[in-house]
């Protein structure tokens, strides 16, 4: 068995995606959309992502975009790292037109810890051992 988080959006999973890509997470590995051989829901949905895998080292999450979604809240996605350094970079990236909400030190229980919120509304989590 493993967990496989699915990220719901409304109508940006795609540029949430290429954000993700871009920030060096990894990259879409199926992209199924709405209408292509299937029906749409509604016109406006029509071209929109239906099913998207993505994967990187380490990282596999689903995606979608549901015009009837409920805001992200109450999970976040968690990205532990053994490299401070490269924690930090993706940090930044990831920061980038979104909201941080716990900066990145050293925590009380030891490690290094911090949270944010993308520019897509999705909560992440970044912790590290290392150094």
């Amino acid at each position: 068995m493993r967990l496989s988080p699915s990220l719901f959006f409304t109508t940006g999973c795609e540029p949430a995606l290429a954000f993700y890509e871009q920030c060096g997470l990894g990259r879409g590995a199926i992209l199924l959309r709405w209408g292509d051989d299937m029906p749409v829901r509604t016109e406006a949905m029509r071209g929109k992502i239906l099913h998207a895998r993505f994967e990187g080292p380490g990282v596999l999450f689903h995606a979608s975009d549901n015009d009837d979604a409920e805001p992200m809240k109450g999970s976040a996605m968690m990205l532990e790292f053994e490299d401070l350094a490269v924690m930090r970079e993706l940090f930044a990236r990831m920061a980038v037109g979104g909201r941080i909400t716990v900066p990145l030190a050293r925590q009380y229980w030891g490690t290094f810890f911090g949270m944010l919120v993308d520019a897509f509304g999705v909560q992440w989590m970044f912790s590290c051992s290392g150094e």
